[in-house]
């Protein structure tokens, strides 16, 4: 079985940050915040063992490249390179997420 390197895009990063400020501003806790943070982190790395299992997107029924996982009200969205698991982007799963993932992978 292979084991995926993981690698965090910079933008996932920047999206890490602002879950953690939404997170602290609704619970007023920073040991919430950072446990639920720790938890979404372990969600997304426990992939590396199976990445393909996430699910695929799909846009007009063509796969678009990514996998996502879901934690809470979060999706984090991957795709696979060789033996790198790249994490793209961390957005709130009621966002245009479509639209997000497609302008900034035509832009890049």
């Amino acid at each position: 079985m292979t084991i995926y390197d993981i690698e965090y895009s910079p933008e996932s990063i920047r999206d890490l940050n602002d879950v953690f400020t939404d997170v602290l501003t609704a619970s007023g806790s920073l040991e919430i915040t950072h446990k639920y943070l720790d938890e979404l982190q372990d969600e997304i790395e426990s992939m590396v063992e199976r990445p393909k299992t996430g699910t695929p997107l799909y846009y007009d029924e063509q796969f678009t490249g990514y996998y996502f996982v879901r934690f809470k009200e979060y999706l984090a969205f991957y795709r696979l390179e060789d033996t790198r698991m790249l994490v793209d982007r961390i957005l709130f799963r009621k966002c245009d997420y479509i639209r997000i993932l497609l302008w900034s992978k035509d832009n890049n």
